[in-house]
């Protein structure tokens, strides 16, 4: 395989306007497109010592990249393609690559919103997180509470969340409120290996560990009233967000297909400045293949979030004596942050099919896009932003920016400030829960050490990344939520 030559020294980077820097194309060798990185000046000073910025640049160098390689506010440094990145690809001369997916497949965040308020869950609370601890198993190893068969699992990957619903873990309604449906076009459980496969079978309906969570929070601020009464959301109404991916089953997939990459890129000389850019030509029997894959994983993710949002309906029933219905449990909306699709996006005054990655971003379409669901179309598609257990998290909704600047992408979270290994190094995690706890906010964990991964200051503070995904124009901020029990793996 050849590689580009390593290039030394910070990546230049210009200011353009209150939210945006460029990397200019010739900044380093092989560059199609400029670099576009979302931040304001404080973001861009932590940022100046982050490879993520490096990582923008790389991505800028790939076959058939159209516009710009796009960085979110959230970015951070990932596998490949930084964490907040987004590209599109020509269908004729581009390429797919899994480092724009990244390993958890179809991570994402789903919202269900209640006719409960605060003092309705406060005096339980604790319970609460008890009850919802044990109905939804997290941790690396969690299994489901039932292993799938083959002809399950398969089916499970085909259908996605309808699978989900119709096996009797949700409602109809969800579908509706459910990126894509729920399910992905195009997947093949067949091309999937029997160790995804294998990975896969007992996980369905659980958390996983890392920054994966169940999040029992309330609105305490609305910033958006038309959209937040057309989402459902009221100022004191108690919410659930559910965050999580596509388990063992989507690392394999991602796995067994950089290795196939890897040869694709020696066989047909691409010269990459980085290989964990493994690549395929869009069209060629590699990347159909690692398409179909990955559409079978983002099913089983869809699935995944659908069997625990059925967990956490019948958990609330049975804390609350009341039928999930008359709790008002409705979903909002779900969402992907780790996937790409083929989407219609103008590209040079042109209306064309470009191949959208987006890695650590989600899909942000204005009002009147044909893909927002009609309940919402009025408003905008809700964009779902975790930010951090200890402060606060956003519901917003796209905006026509999006679809002018970063093919109807926007951030997908806080983003991470600090590494795992040193969050570990500073902190305890029977700190983190004790300062936790001093809020008001319950925690429950498989491993309480692991705290220390996920407290505050180990990510960047989400008030600022939606104020500048705003102000650039991306997305309207529509509701803040407060965390009030948080579940963890």
């Amino acid at each position: 395989m050849r590689h580009a030559p390593s290039a030394t020294g910070p990546v230049p980077v210009e200011r353009l306007d209150a939210t945006r820097w460029r990397i200019p194309r010739d900044a380093r060798p092989g560059m199609r497109v400029d670099g576009i990185v979302y931040a304001d000046e404080a973001m861009m000073a932590l940022l100046r010592d982050d490879p993520a910025l490096e990582q923008v640049a790389n991505v800028a160098t790939l076959p058939g990249i159209v516009g710009a390689s796009l960085a979110m506010p959230d970015v951070h440094w990932g596998y490949g393609f930084p964490v907040g990145g987004v590209a599109a690809m020509r269908r004729e001369g581009g390429v797919v690559s899994p480092g724009g997916i990244g390993f958890d497949i179809n991570c994402g965040v789903r919202l269900l919103r209640s006719d409960l308020d605060e003092p309705d869950v406060r005096p339980i609370l604790g319970h609460l997180a008890d009850e919802l601890f044990r109905a939804v198993p997290s941790g690396v190893g969690a299994h489901g509470s039932r292993r799938l068969s083959r002809a399950e699992l398969d089916a499970v990957m085909t259908r996605g969340a309808a699978w989900a619903v119709q096996d009797g873990h949700g409602w109809h309604e969800d579908l509706e409120r459910t990126e894509e449906h729920g399910a992905l076009a195009g997947a093949e459980a067949t091309g999937v290996s029997p160790r995804a496969h294998e990975r896969g079978a007992p996980q369905l309906g659980t958390l996983g560990s890392g920054n994966h969570f169940l999040e029992v929070q309330v609105v305490d601020r609305i910033e958006d009233p038309e959209a937040a009464e057309a989402l459902g959301l009221r100022h004191g109404g108690v919410t659930v967000m559910i965050h999580c991916g596509s388990r063992g089953l989507g690392h394999q997939v991602c796995t067994d297909h950089l290795a196939a990459m890897d040869r694709t890129v020696a066989r047909l000389k691409i010269v990459l400045p980085d290989r964990q850019l493994a690549c395929a030509p869009l069209g060629s029997p590699e990347a159909e293949a690692y398409l179909a894959a990955m559409a079978a994983a983002a099913n089983f993710a869809w699935a995944n979030r659908q069997l625990i949002a059925a967990a956490v309906r019948e958990t609330f029933a049975r804390v609350f004596g009341r039928s999930a219905e008359r709790l008002g449990l409705h979903q909002v909306y779900d969402l992907s942050h780790n996937i790409a699709k083929f989407e219609r996006h103008f590209v040079e005054g042109t209306l064309e099919d470009v191949c959208v990655h987006r890695k650590g971003a989600t899909r942000a379409f204005p009002a009147g896009h044909p893909d927002v669901p009609a309940p919402y179309r009025s408003v905008g598609q809700p964009v779902l932003i975790p930010g951090d257990m200890g402060r606060a998290s956003y519901v917003a909704v796209g905006a026509q920016g999006a679809m002018e600047a970063t093919f109807g992408s926007s951030c997908h979270g806080a983003g991470r400030l600090m590494s795992r290994h040193a969050a570990i190094r500073q902190l305890r995690g029977v700190d983190v829960a004790r300062d936790l706890a001093r809020q008001g906010i319950e925690v429950r964990a498989e491993r309480r050490d692991l705290l220390a991964e996920e407290a505050s200051i180990a990510y960047k503070d989400v008030e600022a990344v939606v104020r500048v995904s705003a102000a650039a124009g991306l997305v309207r901020p529509v509701a803040r939520l407060r965390p009030l029990a948080v579940i963890k793996g």
